[in-house]
């Protein structure tokens, strides 16, 4: 498309899709297809459902109640279902965070971190050997996400994974934590509709059919839509059992105070994203030269991811590209401690630094 002869510069606008590699076109059967794998390259943008799993736990396919990095997993297991032993739910944490911090760095087959093993991998094989956890070649082709139309909203999706005696004011920031994760990453953030004002559909996992009963916005923060009814049956049907006792739990449905806090630290996370371009490399070079995670090998603490986005041309060997801030730091822990991260190259790259909060926090 071009001005000329459409009106429309088509070089100006950015194509994405959803990227899934399924049904009959399943491995490239009927020809090469659009899918995760197959868009490296091409500068088209699909979404990144590996960080959605890593932080959530599980799949749209599976139960519900699996945890994952954010939603309980080893910290707060639930107790609804076996999800192992601890030693193997705390390997399970380990593997999905490096799955998140993959996409932190844009969801790069090519760019390289130190796993848990204390070995150097590539993106391309994040959390196991020959994963492709990642596959973007471009930080424009990861559309990072953790909740969208379909399935559960974020909120629903983390009360379903919750332990039971997880309060609604702690449910309520960790959305607000897999909403920073999405904003600060490399590549391009993608929200729900709702994500900022803790959006329920009292569990509808498929609301496509459900009316404005189940599908209301109230942007005002005056009502919630959790636990106004059971979800239709064909869609949830055999969800019955284990959704009708947490949707007549009046506690879990948040205050008018947490939606208002909610939609504030949305509007926050995405001014911080826009105050420096170091939140939008253009290039796997530029993410491999620039960003860094500490608190990695077999001595980490789980639970803690720590991206450093560095400025310093000389360290860097890249121009500078931000008149205001010379080295950015990403500090995510969802383990509900205070947390000290002590580590050889943490303490090497920020000697000198004196960090503080963005101005906007």
């Amino acid at each position: 498309m071009t001005l000329e002869k459409d009106g429309v510069d088509g070089t100006a606008i950015y194509l994405y899709g959803e990227g899934w590699d399924y049904a009959e076109v399943e491995r490239n059967r009927v020809g090469v297809n659009a899918s995760q794998l197959n868009l490296g390259g091409t500068g088209v943008g699909s979404f990144n459902d590996r960080l959605r799993e890593g932080i959530m736990g599980g799949s749209p396919f599976g139960d519900p109640r699996v945890q994952g990095v954010l939603t309980g997993l080893y910290f707060a297991p639930n107790g609804f279902i076996d999800q192992g032993s601890e030693s193997s739910q705390r390997s399970r944490v380990m593997e999905d965070t490096e799955k998140v911090m993959a996409a932190m760095a844009g969801n790069l087959k090519d760019y390289t971190f130190t796993n848990r093993w204390g070995n150097d991998v590539s993106g391309t094989n994040a959390a196991w050997e020959g994963s492709n956890v990642a596959y973007a070649q471009a930080p424009r082709e990861t559309v990072n996400y953790v909740s969208a139309h379909d399935n559960e909203t974020l909120f629903d999706g983390i009360t379903l994974r919750s332990a039971p005696h997880v309060p609604v004011s702690v449910r309520c920031r960790l959305n607000r934590v897999a909403v920073a994760v999405v904003a600060l990453s490399q590549g391009v953030p993608f929200f729900h509709a709702g994500d900022e004002i803790l959006r329920s559909k009292s569990l509808d996992r498929d609301s496509y059919n459900s009316g404005d009963w189940f599908n209301r916005l109230d942007f005002t923060g005056d009502t919630h839509n959790f636990g106004i009814g059971l979800p239709g049956r064909e869609k949830n049907g055999d969800r019955y059992p284990f959704i009708a006792g947490l949707l007549a739990d009046t506690s879990l449905r948040p205050s008018k105070d947490e939606i208002l806090l909610s939609t504030a630290h949305m509007k926050e996370v995405l001014q911080i994203r826009r105050s420096s371009p170091l939140f939008r490399l253009r290039t796997t070079d530029e993410v491999q030269k620039r960003v860094t995670f500490y608190n990695t090998g077999p001595d980490q603490t789980p639970g803690v991811i720590v991206m450093g986005i560095s400025d310093d041309s000389a360290t860097t060997s890249t121009p500078s590209i931000d008149p205001h801030f010379a080295r950015i730091v990403v500090c995510v822990n969802v383990t509900g401690e205070c947390v000290t991260v002590s580590e050889a190259k943490l303490a090497r790259d920020l000697a000198d630094a004196e960090l503080t909060l963005h101005p906007l926090q």
